[in-house]
Formats: structure tokens, C-alpha cells, sequence
């Protein structure tokens, strides 16, 4: 017999704007259920001032206490219970189970078309209007034509499940019709078929781009000294686990990434606290195990790990911008989970920044590149030179770099 979802996510909303809501989840454990907890979190836009996870192997119990940034953002919290309680597993035979998670695995593609009238912005807009919706962006499109009309192409998967029908379909283009007011000419929505899922890569990343974009040697513009991180094992406290000690400082995301890479290392995260930020750091105390269910002994292993923990902290975007002839191009990447799911809201990030700083977005694509141990998730955006704003001032392009990358931060 399956729990229901009060017994899973308990969601206990502050009382006080800026104090944190408390979230409750009490089920069943899988590997790497923290890190897909903390995505959902993450593309909610919301920040976890401090946490628990504890688990026995069997039965999970996480906490986190949350706030929405900024302040001001609006949360659907009764979506959220529902996407947290289907990353649970459920008590359900191992039958059901097994049937859910194949149906999972073939989350259609939806292919959305938006032809309008181009504006300063409006990339960003329909962004924001997926995110509302919960429609997750896996590729993007866009084209602006030269009597000045731009065609976009959202690749999207539908967390709602509400594209699968005409009417989810015809309701959803009726609503960003409505939101993007007379400029939007028309747009619709279909399933994606099989000739879109091999589209997977960019149309083409120049070799010296990539060398530096994918460098274990990329620099950072600002100052490397503000983004330091600390991270040890201790194999003395504990008879059976290894206490990972981390110390970074905060940003978006934090928690999010090193979940992700325990996910992907095989580490199992049996009993976790993270603190609340004192002077812009955060700590994290992580009492692990390796895939066996054993310390993490081995001096290479311990190595490889911390090594890992501490690039992808430090670094987990990656921002560049280039010059193609005439053509200014921003490149932004990180690091696809194994799964082969991206990191939440770049494009969110990316657009807001932009508009932020009133620069305009001539085309932009999103596709996916392999290193020799990695997979990435990697984001064009052909930007538009302007009267008031000169892309090949080497000013500007450091303005652009370090704007997206404090937004994607959350610094």
C-alpha cells in the first residue's frame, strides 16, 4: 500500500516574509534522492538557509529550511509538495515500481514555436513563463529574421504532465499569448518527434573556444580569492562512515552540486547538516560511505574526490565571451548530471541578466558536449550590438561576464 503525499513532504509555510519555510520529507530511500530533492528546490528558486538529511539505508528523513530568492518571487507550494513527493520512491511492490520508473524514462519532448514581433527582453519573458509553467527547457532555438521578427524554439519536457493532451496543449499557447500581449504572431506546441532527438549538439563549437571553455584550467575574471573552498576527510570520528568536512563560500546552487557529484561518485550520504551562512560561507558536515557501504580509505580515491568537490564548488558555470568575424558570442557551461539532466535555470540566469543589462540576444542554442570524462551542457547566445551599448569594448565584455556570472551565482 503507497503513503500518501501528507505522509511523505510536509510543507510548513513562515509565518513572516524572509523567515524560512520548513520542508519535510520522510520516505523511503534511494540512491541520490538528496540530490533530486535539491533540483526541484533549485528550480523553484529557492534557497536553503540550512538543512538535515539522515538516513539508515532504508528509510530517508530530510529537512530544509527555505526561503524564495529574491524575496519577492511568488511559490506555487502545492506544486512544489507534488514534484518532491514524485521523487520519492513509494511503498508500492517492486512490480509497480519498476513500471513507473521505465514510464519515466520516456519523458516525451514537446517542441514549442513562438513567432512574434522581437523586443528587448522577450527571450527572457517566455523563459520565465516556462518556469512558471514547469515546462524544463532542454534546447533552445532562436532566429531573428531581418524585418525584425524572431522565431523561437523551446525543446521542453513537462513536469506537470499537462502537455499530453490538445486542450493542455491549446491552453498553455492561449496563456503565453496572453502574457507576451500583441507582439506574439503566433505559437503552438507538439510533440517532438524522432528527427529532433538526435539534435543534441550545438552547430558547431570552435576548437580554441573549446579548449578554454572546457580547460580544467579556466580562469575565472574575478578575483580567485573570493571563491575559496576548503574540503577534508576525517576516517577517525566515526567506526563505520567518512566525515566529509566542506567549507565554501555560498552560492546558488551550493548544496545542489555536491549532492550531484556524491550522486555521481557512488557516495552514500548517510547522515548530513548544512549550517547557515556566517560571513558569506557555508559548511557542510557529510558523514559518507563509498559504493560498498565502507569508509573511503584509499589515499587516491580521497584525492580523486575532494579534488572533484572542490573544482566543480569553485567552478560550477563557466563563462567566456568570444569574437566570430563581427559576431560577439557569449558561451555559458556546466557540468550535465550522469543522468543527463542539466543544471535548473541557466537560461532563467542567463536572459535575466541580459535584459538586465539591456543588451539584446540575436540567436541563441543549447546543446550538449563531451570531454574525455565529462559531459556538458553548453549555451550560445549570439548577442546584438547596440548604439548605446559597444560589444567590442573590452569593458563592456568584462561587465557581461561578471553580470551572468554573479546572477547564475546568486551572488
Amino acid at each position: 500500500m503507497g503513503m500518501s503525499s501528507e505522509d511523505v513532504v510536509l510543507i510548513e509555510k513562515s509565518k513572516n516574509s524572509g523567515d524560512p519555510t520548513v520542508v519535510t520529507v520522510n520516505c523511503p530511500d534511494k540512491a541520490g534522492l538528496g540530490c533530486d530533492l535539491l533540483r526541484v528546490v533549485l528550480e523553484f528558486g529557492l534557497y536553503v538557509t540550512r538543512g538535515d538529511f539522515s538516513t539508515d539505508g532504508k528509510w530517508c528523513y530530510v529537512v530544509l529550511w527555505v526561503v524564495p530568492r529574491p524575496i519577492s518571487l511568488r511559490v506555487d507550494w502545492e506544486r512544489l509538495n507534488k514534484r518532491l513527493v514524485s521523487c520519492c520512491p513509494s511503498m508500492m511492490p517492486a512490480f509497480y515500481l519498476d513500471q513507473i520508473s521505465s514510464s519515466c524514462k520516456s519523458t516525451p519532448l514537446y517542441l514549442l514555436k513562438v513567432f512574434s514581433m522581437d523586443r528587448k527582453g522577450f527571450i527572457h519573458d517566455v523563459t520565465k513563463l516556462l518556469c512558471d509553467l514547469e515546462l524544463t527547457i532542454q534546447r533552445l532555438k532562436v532566429m531573428t529574421t531581418p524585418d525584425g521578427k524572431v522565431l523561437d524554439l523551446f525543446f521542453v519536457t513537462d513536469s506537470m504532465n499537462i502537455l499530453h493532451t490538445k486542450i493542455g496543449r491549446e491552453e498553455t499557447c492561449e496563456h503565453l499569448s496572453v502574457v507576451l500581449g500583441e507582439c506574439c504572431i503566433s505559437c503552438e506546441i507538439e510533440l517532438a518527434g524522432p528527427g529532433y532527438e538526435c539534435q543534441q549538439g550545438l552547430s558547431s563549437i570552435p576548437e580554441p573556444i573549446a579548449e578554454k571553455l572546457f580547460s580544467r584550467e579556466f580562469s575565472v575574471i574575478e578575483d580567485a580569492s573570493k571563491v575559496e573552498a576548503s574540503v577534508m576527510i576525517d576516517n577517525l570520528l566515526s567506526p563505520a562512515h567518512s566525515l566529509l568536512q566542506i567549507q565554501c563560500r555560498d552560492q546558488k546552487g551550493l548544496i545542489y552540486d555536491i549532492l550531484r557529484i556524491s550522486k555521481d561518485c557512488d557516495i552514500q550520504i548517510s547522515y548530513g547538516r548544512v549550517s547557515s551562512s556566517v560571513n558569506g560561507v557555508r559548511s557542510l558536515e557529510l558523514f559518507v560511505q563509498n559504493e560498498d557501504g565502507k569508509k573511503i580509505l584509499s589515499n587516491e580515491d580521497q584525492i580523486a574526490l575532494c579534488s572533484r568537490l572542490k573544482e566543480e564548488m569553485m567552478q560550477p558555470l563557466r563563462v567566456m565571451i568570444s569574437n566570430r568575424g563581427p559576431d560577439t558570442e557569449l558561451w555559458v557551461a556546466n557540468l550535465a548530471e550522469l543522468s543527463g539532466r542539466g543544471r535548473p535555470r541557466v537560461v532563467y540566469d542567463v536572459t535575466f541578466a541580459l535584459k538586465t543589462l539591456g543588451i539584446c540576444i540575436f540567436s541563441a542554442e543549447i546543446g550538449r558536449h563531451s570531454t574525455l570524462d565529462r559531459e556538458w551542457e553548453v549555451y550560445r547566445f549570439l548577442l546584438v550590438e547596440n548604439q548605446k551599448i559597444l560589444l567590442s569594448s573590452k569593458h563592456v565584455k568584462l561587465d557581461i561576464i561578471n553580470k551572468v556570472r554573479r546572477t547564475l551565482m546568486g551572488w
